[in-house]
């Protein structure tokens, strides 16, 4: 898996039409770490033959219960919010890629946090955001683990993590979007766990929690499993770069989602002036 560096982050209030785009200085960077993938998690079933005096055929023992929680992909929701989605033009690596415009990028994190229901586990679609930020930025492209293992899209699924959430084209972000969310939901529920038993205040907890996020997303379940909430700063460096991204990019949202608010009001009230204008004269 390649480490990932950012820079810094840049935000641009949008213009009328909310058509605008504010990007993060981490644009260039290469791809963050991913989750693992299912065969690392899981082990198949092994087959089990009966006693030779039972006259039954050889039987594969079940296995495992998949340790994911699965993506109920709706086709008609997806083209329905895909239609609704406004793409730009960015140049990465030499070639020119598309990234969601801002508007485009909150729809889908908070569209994807809520039917997920992740503030069930203490999350929101801030979380969402700062993680796809922390994976690619909001730009689709191919990443590769340090095996060579593809990390695919936007939220640069491994093949068979994805196969394990049900998302059916990682190269999709609509979907892939939704698949993080789900995932995230896991991840909250193993950083909630680690972090049973110590002591802390409601703000540090929610810190721990969203550092076990990433620490899940990012590393393999040997890795992850060195963490007990107070070694941070012991963890691989990229590992640490993911969650200081993540972290920026949950900021970001909430901050762009300010600006658009303070926006939508503004163009209301110039709305109603206009109005209040021309049926005075």
């Amino acid at each position: 898996m390649k480490e990932r560096v950012t820079s810094g982050v840049a935000s641009v209030l949008m213009l009328a039409g909310l058509a605008s785009v504010a990007l993060t200085g981490s644009m260039g960077s290469s791809p963050a770490p991913t989750s693992d993938t299912l065969a690392q998690r899981s082990q198949a079933g092994k087959v089990v033959a009966l006693a030779p005096a039972v006259a039954q055929p050889v039987q594969a023992a079940a296995a495992p219960a998949n340790p994911f929680s699965a993506l109920k992909i709706d086709t008609s929701y997806y083209d329905q919010l895909r239609s609704r989605l406004t793409w730009l033009p960015v140049r990465y690596a030499g070639s020119v890629l598309k990234t969601p415009d801002v508007p485009s990028r909150l729809l889908l994190a908070k569209s994807a946090a809520q039917r997920a229901n992740l503030s069930e586990v203490g999350l929101s679609y801030r979380d969402v955001y700062g993680i796809i930020n922390a994976e690619t930025s909001w730009v689709p492209r191919m990443g590769a683990s340090k095996d060579g293992t593809p990390n695919l899209g936007i939220a640069q699924f491994e093949p068979a993590t994805a196969k394990a959430v049900g998302l059916t084209d990682p190269t999709d972000p609509v979907q892939a979007v939704h698949a993080l969310a789900v995932h995230l939901k896991d991840a909250a529920k193993w950083s909630a766990k680690r972090l049973t038993g110590l002591k802390l205040s409601p703000d540090e907890y929610a810190l721990k929690l969203r550092e076990g996020v990433s620490i899940y997303y990012n590393l393999s379940s040997k890795g992850r499993a060195a963490w007990n909430g107070l070694n941070t700063k012991k963890l691989p460096i990229e590992t640490r770069r993911h969650i200081a991204n993540a972290r920026i990019g949950a900021r970001e949202a909430a901050e762009l989602e300010s600006q658009l608010s303070q926006l939508r009001g503004r163009m209301a009230n110039t709305g109603m002036m206009t109005a209040a204008y021309q049926a005075g004269n």
